[in-house]
Order: structure tokens, then sequence, then C-alpha cells
């Protein structure tokens, strides 16, 4: 019989960092772990007592506020109806901080967790299941225990009811059951590769059953869910603002993963409409800290403002270690021209980065020229013999492309001219049946070319308008609209749009969720992520072989040739990135001594009220 590759792994672990297992009753073959991680590597072994990015005698309590944009009109953010409001939190959109899960998050790894609501994770050496074992002590904001059932439900209602991606996620646990007073069991269907399952099944965040109780679980609600986690929300003004306040005493605030964590007594998140109005908002002091996603605002915004004179307001540029989320224009290839990959090559080429990053970013930015950008994963140069291996089978469904060296975006020379650009375009647009007549781009019917950028916020307009000058230049009638941003989500899952503007931030070692975004099964359903409508079955056979890859070696070869196809097939405009963020913030805080964890920025989950810097502050303002 096969070993579970986990075990494997689990007893590297064991070997190079003393972590100790408990032989679990079902098997001798079966290891029971404090922590989980893809590949099987953890940091922290069993009995630590802290993360090292924490300071584990930080003070708890003063308010904070922190600002999101746009608006929102529910509080579930578990399935796709209505805008949800969730903490963006120093990994994005942060649930943490009011759901507790299974097990959390160690944000100086790159994908380990390590026990909450659970004490223990038992995997099967026969690859069929996962066990959690909870600890005694974890409840629900009302007071009521966290049981099994809860699990259970929490899991039946996300994979049957839930967001896509939810389902997604779990489309390869076949059940999950009851198996002892404390104990959750979570089968996988026959088959299943279970590389980094158990761990994504760990961060769930977890539902009481009972307060669903005669309630529809897939309906908007301005009603707080019960929650589990360090905070609760215990004011909410409808499209305006959240206030999520501290427990104190709660339930895992002394667990090693809590130690030196979710320091503030009350973090409040107000919504501003428009993005200038937040920015000034912020050097009134309105609100604390900002990760600044603008550019121009990072070169000019801050320069001349009296509160950065006066050493009130401190920046930072914090590295990032972690994979770069991938942001493009994406093609929505289920409608004309757009199927065509001649058309969107054509099109891309017109989008002139090289000016833009000059003229509107103060060369702030890098262009991204892969799905997996800052990491080993990123295809380059031509081929491995083991990508080749990989890709010869589907050779003849396949631009050529991808056989030759790794793509790179087309490059000018930043001065606007791009007289070259425009030949090779019309060339290729000429092969696909367009052609210019009376200054249009028109097909053989002599339909002309039409483009809507779809968009919900306005600062989008300064890069796209070029862009459009550009396309005009070819005869495109290319349009911007911009759209409130409940109707851009509609129109969006209902993929309604000919190109719009997305990102995805990635985890550490990417799985399941690739079929979400790329699989060929998401393409048409309503609401999936796979915004471009790629239907490749040689991607879906890349993405297959990133699931099923029992060692890194294998996943990085999988992911590299995945990425050439990708890019190869131009199903979006790749846009920028940059390995670090832009961040500013009032003097007002503490900090932990040693480095910021790699993969998170380290301010909500670790920061706190500095009390001598506030009654500095404060003295300074009073002035």
């Amino acid at each position: 019989m096969t070993k579970h590759p986990l075990i494997h792994l689990a007893k590297k672990v064991a070997l190079t960092v003393g972590v100790s297992f408990v032989v679990a009753n079902a098997s001798a073959a079966d290891i029971t772990t404090h922590g989980l991680s893809s590949f099987g590597d953890l940091k922290y072994p069993e009995g630590f007592t802290h993360f090292e990015y924490v300071n584990p005698s930080a003070p708890k309590g003063g308010d904070v506020r922190i600002r999101n944009l746009n608006t929102f009109d529910s509080l579930n953010p578990f399935i796709l109806k209505g805008v949800a409001e969730i903490i963006n939190g120093d990994i994005g959109g942060d649930l943490s901080f009011n759901f507790a899960s299974l097990m959390t998050r160690a944000h100086d790894e790159p994908d380990a967790v390590y026990a909450l609501v659970a004490k223990t994770a038992t995997l099967d050496a026969d690859k069929e299941w996962v066990e959690f074992t909870l600890r005694e002590g974890p409840t629900f904001h009302d007071g009521s225990t966290i049981r099994p059932e809860d699990l259970v439900f929490t899991f039946d209602k996300l994979k049957n009811e839930g967001r896509p991606q939810f389902r997604t996620e779990l489309q390869d646990v076949e059940k999950a059951e009851v198996t002892a007073p404390n104990t959750v069991r979570y089968t996988f269907r026959e088959g299943a590769n279970v590389r980094g399952l158990p761990a994504r099944i760990a961060v769930l965040p977890i539902l009481s059953e009972k307060s669903f109780e005669g309630k529809e679980f897939d309906k908007t609600t301005l009603t707080p869910l019960l929650g589990s986690g360090p905070y609760k929300i215990t004011d909410v003004q409808p499209g305006r603002s959240v206030t999520y306040e501290r427990i104190k005493g709660h339930w895992a605030e002394n667990l090693p993963v809590h130690v030196g964590r979710y320091n503030f007594g009350k973090i409040t998140v107000d919504y501003y409409r428009d993005r200038t109005i937040a920015l000034e908002a912020f050097f009134a002091g309105e609100y604390d800290f900002r990760e600044e996603f603008t550019s121009r605002n990072w070169a000019e915004g801050y320069t001349d403002k009296p509160a950065i004179k006066a050493g009130l307001i401190k920046k930072e540029v914090l590295p990032d270690e972690r994979l770069t989320g991938f942001q493009a224009f994406f093609f929505n290839t289920r409608r004309p021209p757009f199927d065509d990959i001649r058309v969107r090559r054509a099109l891309a080429r017109l989008f002139d980065f090289e000016w833009t990053n000059k003229n509107l970013f103060y060369d702030s930015y890098e262009r991204l020229s892969s799905f997996f950008e800052n990491s080993e994963m990123k295809a380059t140069s031509t081929p491995s013999t083991a990508e080749l291996e990989l890709l010869e089978p589907w050779r003849n469904e396949l631009p050529k492309t991808v056989f030759d060296t790794a793509f790179v975006p087309e490059k000018t020379d930043g001065s606007g001219n791009i007289r070259k650009q425009i030949r090779q375009s019309l060339t290729e647009l000429k092969e696909a049946g367009w052609t210019v007549k009376d200054k249009k781009l028109v097909n053989n019917s002599g339909k002309q070319l039409k483009i809507e950028f779809l968009i919900y916020d306005n600062g989008f307009n300064r890069i796209i308008n070029p862009f459009i000058r550009n396309l005009e230049r070819i005869g495109v009638d290319a349009k911007l609209r911009l759209i409130d941003v409940a109707s851009w989500q509609n129109r969006l899952q209902e993929f309604d749009f000919d190109i719009v503007t997305r990102r995805f931030g990635q985890p550490a070692y990417p799985g399941i969720e690739l079929k979400n975004w790329w699989g060929s099964a998401s393409a048409n359903i309503i609401g999936s992520l796979n915004a471009a409508g790629a239907q490749n079955p040689a991607i879906d056979d890349m993405i297959q072989r990133i699931i099923d890859a029992e060692t890194k070696d294998e996943l990085v070869v999988a992911a590299r040739a995945l990425d050439r196809i990708i890019m190869a097939s131009h199903y979006t405009i790749p846009q920028w990135f940059k390995a670090s963020h832009f961040v500013a913030y009032w003097d007002r805080f503490g900090k932990p001594a040693g480095p910021k964890p790699g993969y998170s920025r380290g301010m909500l989950h670790s920061w706190w009220i500095d009390k001598e810097k506030q009654a500095a502050l404060d003295a300074a303002r009073n002035r």
C-alpha cells in the first residue's frame, strides 16, 4: 500500500525541528501533529510559546481606524450575493478577526498553520481522511461551545451554498462527520491528491449551526453573523463603517498562536467612495494607517503635508517575500473578437507600459511577465526537459510560442511613439480579418471593433485613457465605463464585459484554486473567478499536475509549464507589480523589535498602541 506523502513529510519535520508526534488510535502509521503545511515544513515545534514576529508582552487596548473603499451591503462574506465587509488585514481580506478556525496561519512561513480551535490534526496513512481533535474552551461570541457539529455544518454550507471558491477548494472532500465527542473527520474523494488540502480545511472559518436555525444561509444581511474570533462586530453604519471590538479574556488569548497578536481594543473600518477624499482624510487624522497603491500619491502626495514635515506621520517601504499577486486586464474570450488570440495579442501590444510607468507611476513598478511573478515557479528562458515532457503531448493544440523563450511583454522606449507596435498590430489584425476603412477598424461585414473597459474606480481613468487613445489610432471604438461596485460585481459574475481589471492574490504554493481561476469547468459557472473564460485541456492538465505534485520540484515544473501556456495564450494584458508595500501611519504605534514577517505586513496582527507616542502625538496635535 502506498504511504501517504504527508507521513513522509511529517517524519521529515520531526527530524528537522524536533516535533514529536502522538500515535493515533486508528493505525500505527497515522500521524498526529500540531501543525500542517503543504510540504511538511514547520518552523515552530510542538510546545512553542509564541510566533517570533510578535512581542509577547505587547499591551492591549486603544482604538484604531482603517479605511476601505467604495461601500458594502452585507456582513455575510461567505456567499456570492452582495458586497461584503471584510477587514483588509495584513494578508488582504482577513476573516480571522471575527471567525476562528481549526488552525491559523503563521505569517513568517509560506503556508504553515498551527493549532487554534483544534489541538491536533491526525493524518491518515492511506490518503483517505484528516481528523481534527478540538481543544476544550473555544466558544462563539454568545458563549456557546464550538462543537464538532458546527464544523460539519460549516463544511456542508460552504461547499453546497457558499461562494464558488469554497466549492472549488472543497471539491475533493467527500464529507465531514463527527467521529467522537470532540473530533471531526474530513473524508477525501477517492483518488484525490491531498497535498495542502488538510491545511486548507484547517483555516476555514467556523460558523455556528444553532445561529442559523430558522434562517437562510444564502441571504445578505446587515446583522453580524455569530463569530468566535478575537473581535466581534459591535457597530454597523450601513455602507459607511463597521466597528470590531476586541473580546477581553478571549478563549484563545493565551494560546501560542495568539500571544502578542490582536492587540488593539477596537478597530473601525471607514468606507470612502473617492480615493482622493480618502487620502485627505488620512492627513486630517480621520484614520491611522494606510497602504498606498497609487505611485503618484506616494511620490508627490506625502511631501508637503504638515504632519509629514513634523514627523507625525511615518512612511515605510516594507519588503514582500510572497508570490506576487497577478493583476491584469482580462479579455472575455467568451465573446468575439476576443476569442481570437491574434486579436488579443495585437490589442495587448498597444498598452504602453513603459510610458505609463514613466509618466504616471514615477518608475515605481516592474512589468508583470508571469502568473507566478516573484517566485521560482515563474517560467524563464526555454522549457526545461522536465517541462517539455509535460507540454509535448499538447504541442499541436498550443501556441508555438509556448515552446520558445518564456513570455516577455512588448517593450517600448517610453517616449509614447509606438508606430512600430501599431504596424505590427495592424498586420496581425489583418490576418485575423480586420482592416482599417475610413479610419475605422472593421471586419469583413463592415462592423467596427468595439471595446468597453469596465471599471468601478475612477483611479484607473488616467491609466486606461492613454491606452484607449492608442487603440483609437488603429480605428478601434474603445470606451471606458465607470459603474458602481455592486453593478460591476454583478456584471463580472455574469461575464457581461469586454475587458476588466482583476487581481488575484496567490497562496505560497498554488493548488486547487487554479481550477476556479483557469479551469475549463469554471469558465461558464456564474460567479467563478475564471474571468477570461479559459477553456483549454492543456491548462486543465497542468493544473491537475500541480494539485497532484507530491514534491516541491514536481510542483515547480508543472507551474512553469502552466505559466508558459497562460502567458503565451494572451488571455490577459499583464499590468505591473512591486515586491514591496508602501505604507504610511500616524506615529502612535509600537512594533515588534525583530524583522516583519515575510508573508504579511505585520500591522493589524502584531502592532499595538504605544502610550508615550500617543501622548506625544496628542500634544503635537493640540499645539
